[in-house]
């Protein structure tokens, strides 16, 4: 009984190093707000030109506000749970001028039989004003606060109707991407740092008054108003 005891005792070892080695070696965790917002600008390029998105190239201009998580970190054994820092830019209902960015942290913690690891690259469109007030919040849950959908996959799909649309892509264990119950709350000392001044969100996402250059790649790239997201290359 104590050789199987001592068996299972390995093993489980063995598993955990892999599952901890199977994480990403790069963690989300950048050093600076525009290591983050360079990183997101190369993800929504990225969601342009997959043949995959279709649905979300042609219907990101209705979106009151896109939230890009450039990396996604979920691991767990038994108790799983996700992390992640991202970027919110809104768009104005009347001009159709998009903000520049607002920084935030996303993470959740789930129970149950899991195991892997994988790292998800992550954009959110926020449908409704809803939604996008929600985010003006100091925190809120995913689901619980605001609906949340899968977003349609393909040219012909359909969306269902949720005031925020998740868009994933993911390798690993767990494949595919779930933000129900996840929690945002917004990096004050990041947009501090971004801004170099306190800077409020709603001056940052609605009244659109704090700018910093280095997110204008970013922001030239969404979609001008009435019209859908141009595709690079096409």
């Amino acid at each position: 009984m104590s050789f199987l005891r001592g068996n299972r005792k390995r093993a489980l070892l063995v598993f955990l190093a892999t599952l901890f080695c199977s994480l990403p070696a790069r963690a989300d965790y950048y050093s600076e707000p525009i290591d983050l917002v360079e990183r997101a600008t190369s993800v929504y390029k990225s969601f342009l030109v997959d043949p995959n998105m279709e649905w979300f190239q042609r219907n990101v201009n209705q979106a009151r506000g896109i939230f890009i998580v450039p990396q996604m970190l979920r691991g767990g054994f038994i108790v799983g749970g996700s992390g992640g820092r991202g970027i919110l830019l809104a768009q104005d209902g009347l001009s159709g001028k998009w903000s520049s960015p607002a920084f935030y942290s996303m993470g959740s913690v789930s129970l149950g039989f899991q195991i892997g690891a994988d790292a998800s690259e992550l954009i959110l469109l926020i449908m409704t004003d809803r939604g996008l007030n929600a985010l003006l919040s100091t925190d809120f849950k995913i689901g619980a606060d605001v609906s949340v959908a899968a977003g349609p996959i393909g040219g012909s799909a359909k969306a269902q109707t949720a005031d925020i649309l998740a868009f994933g892509r993911s390798q690993g264990v767990f494949g595919g991407v779930s933000v129900e119950g996840a929690a945002i709350s917004p990096l004050d000392d990041w947009n501090r740092q971004y801004y170099g001044k306190p800077t409020q969100l709603y001056d940052i996402l609605i009244n659109q008054s704090a700018h910093n250059k280095q997110s204008e790649p970013l922001r030239q790239m969404l979609p001008k108003p009435g019209r859908n997201a141009q595709t690079i290359g096409r």
